[in-house]
């Protein structure tokens, strides 16, 4: 299992989790999920439930990817597999993203 801690606009918003099975989770934090004045993080993910599954990287997270030669470039220097989207997911989103979203990974022990 690997989990990453989604950051909107540098706040906590939830928890991206991808299972060994392969299947993904996306769950909001308790109070950013309580709260009215923090949003979706995306339309696609609506604050209307707390908890998403789904059984590959949710598409949301997977346009936040590199595409072409860049996904090329990347995976080669870093030596990820051009299918481990979450890895690729987790090592191109934790700093400097176009959009609001930073993807942190939690390190497990």
């Amino acid at each position: 299992m690997r989990q990453a801690v989604i950051l909107y606009k540098r706040e906590e918003a939830g928890l991206l989790t991808q299972h060994d099975n392969g299947n993904f989770t996306f769950r909001y934090h308790d109070q950013w999920f309580k709260s009215k004045d923090k949003s979706s993080i995306s339309l696609t993910l609506p604050k209307t439930q707390q908890e998403y599954t789904s059984e590959y990287l949710f598409p949301f997270f997977f346009n936040m990817l590199p595409e072409g030669s860049n996904k090329q470039n990347v995976c080669f220097e870093l030596r990820i597999d051009p299918k481990d989207h979450f890895g690729l997911l987790l090592t191109t989103a934790k700093y400097d993203t176009i959009g609001a979203i930073q993807v942190k990974e939690i390190k497990q022990q």
